[in-house]
Parts: structure tokens; sequence; C-alpha cells
């Protein structure tokens, strides 16, 4: 900046030359006038109205001039930069009403336009027939009991009574993980949640383990390798096959209706001694047995009775391996699959619609199976 001068003289000043000024407004006004949005109008403000702008630096000059010229050199300035702050006025409202009125031209929205709706999914009827077995026997006291998928072979098999040579542990049911010898499996069934459940707590134990099982099935119309279940374990003093008849009983009701019966055959199970198979009245035919007719029930086949699941007293040999003492308490055992059951309660023909996830084969069933 330059020193005061008494015999300064402004138009010898070139930052201060009225033609310079002048020359210096008339670039800012073309520059305004040209810039085309909001970002560049910011730039023309830095470069004409900034700290080192033209008109900035003439400005820096009148502090230099004699008292005699400051007023002049003022007034001639500060027109100047008056002229440019309002061009730049100006033309920010014209920017922002362009760039508003774009916005509602390109953002508009036609409300007369039909919505897209995205449907709604469903719960999957598997889930749903499992809930709803569920809070049969929670409503009744029972404990939901859950266990890894992911199981070692003694909890899968050895704890069961199901001993080196039983055929279900050969690798043509049983999926092995590598290496053969780690001694784990995918769980066969729930069944290992019961053993769990019984190491891990003293009876009385009334618990219902849902759960995923995997065996090594080809998918076909009634097979698939990975299916659901649902097993029910009761260990207290004094059970009998009285006890387990009366919970199967509740059980079928539940599920197909107060009305329907059941009845029980001899088996085997290894896990249970002594054990049964429980059927239940056919629900289509009512129990008319239709063998050799010309259309025979397409539900129960023509026998009149549908096969439900194995079921039993609790073997002495598991209840020992469990710590529990045989002579002081018993218990039963039932189950069946979930995926028979829906098949049963609603006659899905095969398990290609249930495990292909088509959310329309889950909407049929709504919120309640």
């Amino acid at each position: 900046m330059s020193g005061p001068n008494t015999n300064y003289d402004p138009v010898e000043v070139s930052a201060l030359d009225p033609a310079n000024i002048d020359a210096a407004v008339e670039e800012a006004l073309a520059a305004i006038a040209a810039a085309g949005s909001l970002d560049e109008l910011k730039a023309v403000r830095t470069a004409h109205q900034g700290d080192r702008s033209p008109l900035a630096l003439a400005n820096r000059e009148i502090g230099a001039l004699p008292p005699s010229a400051k007023a002049e050199a003022g007034k001639r300035v500060g027109q100047a930069r008056g002229r440019v702050a309002q061009a730049l006025a100006t033309r920010q409202v014209e920017l922002e009403a362009e760039r508003d009125e774009r916005i509602l031209v390109e953002e508009r929205v036609d409300v007369t336009v039909p919505a897209v709706r995205r449907p709604h999914g469903a719960r999957h009827p598997i889930e749903l027939v499992a809930q709803r077995l569920v809070d049969a026997f929670v409503g009744s006291g029972w404990e939901v009991a859950e266990g890894p998928e992911l199981e070692s072979e003694w909890l899968n098999f050895d704890a069961l009574n199901l001993g080196p040579d039983h055929p279900a542990r050969q690798m043509q049911d049983t999926f092995f993980l590598d290496p053969v010898d780690s001694g784990l499996v995918l769980r066969t069934q729930t069944s290992p949640v019961q053993i769990r459940t019984m190491l891990e707590k003293e009876p009385p134990i009334y618990i219902v383990a849902p759960g995923k099982v995997f065996r090594t099935d080809d998918l076909d119309a009634t097979h698939t390798p990975v299916f659901h279940q649902i097993e029910c374990l009761a260990i207290d003093k004094g059970l009998t096959m009285a006890h387990l008849r009366g919970a199967l009983d509740a059980f079928v009701r539940i599920m197909f209706g107060p009305e329907t019966r059941t009845r029980v055959r001899a088996n085997y199970f290894p896990f249970t001694e002594p054990s049964m198979e429980t059927d239940f009245l056919c629900f289509t035919c009512h129990g008319e047995e239709t063998w050799g007719s010309a259309e025979p029930c397409r539900t129960c086949g023509g026998s009149g009775w549908i096969e439900l699941g194995g079921s039993g007293m609790v073997n002495r040999k598991v209840l020992r391996t469990c710590g529990i003492d045989p002579d002081v308490y018993s218990g039963f055992a039932f189950g069946l699959g979930i995926e028979r059951a829906l098949q049963l309660r609603h006659g899905v023909q095969g398990m290609h619609e249930i495990v292909e996830g088509d959310v329309r084969f889950s909407q049929q069933f709504g919120m309640e199976v």
C-alpha cells in the first residue's frame, strides 16, 4: 500500500483511474450476465467482489490519498462496487428462480398415476404349523428347547441307543463333515435336543423341540434332504403309556380337529421301549376302508387310517446315559415331521411346493395354518 503523499493526484494511480474502474465494472457485469448457474455465479463473485478483485484493490488505495482526494475517489469506487453488488444480487435471484422452476419440472410427481404396489410377503406355512404346535404345548406348561444343527455323533446316535452298526449311521442317510472321522454330523433328527436337555436339567422335564434336520435323501414328492421335525419329551415320576396316549390324543386333536380318533401299533425304536406307531382316523373318508375299490381314498390310500409318527417310553439305557435314575423317573417321547403335518392338514401334494420358495404358495395360507 502506498504511503501518504500530500501532493498525490488520484488520477495518476492506475487502480483509481476512472477508466480502469469503469472497465472493471463492465468486466464484472459481463461475467455476471454470462453466469448460467449458481456455481458459476459463485466463481464470478469471488473474482470480482473478493479481496483480490480489481475493485477491492482500488478500494485499498483510497487510504493512501490526501484528505482532499479521498471523498471523490471513495465515491467513485463505492458506486462501482455497488453496481457490481446489485448485479450479483439480481442475477442470484434470477438463477435461484430458474433452479426452483427446473426442480419443479424434473421432480414433479403425477399423483394421478396408479401406484405400483410392492406385494407383501408371507410367513411360510412350515413356520406357521410349527408355531401352532409349539403354542399348544406351551399353553399346557411345556417349555421350548433348541439345539445346534451341527451335532456330535455321540449326541445324534450313541446317546440315543443307536449303536455303531445301526443302519442310520451309514453314509447314505447322514451328512458327515469332512474329515469323516471328525465325529460331527448334520443332525438327522431333533432328538439330540432331548439328550442335551436331560444332561443339563433335573427332572421333571417337559419340553417341545422344533427344528431343522438333514438326511441324504433326493428331493421328490415325499422326500427332501432338509426338513423339519417337532419332538416332545416328558420326564417325571410315575409317567406311563397312559400319559403318552393322552398327550398324543391332545396333539392330534389340536392339529386335525376335536373329533379325531387315534390308534397305536407296536413298533421298534432304539430311543424308546416299549415303542409304538400312532395312526389317526382319516379325515377324508372317515375310516371307511376302500382297499381294492376303483377309487381308493387318496389321503389314506384306502386303509382308513393315517400314520402320524413314532413314540414310546424313553429307554432306560437312554435315561441312565443322561444321568437320570430309571428306577425313580420315567418318561415318554414322540414326534413327527412338520412337512408331513402340513401335507396332511392342507392336502399339499408334493415337497416341491413347500421348498421352492414361491411366495404365492405361502400367501394362500394367510397368517394362521
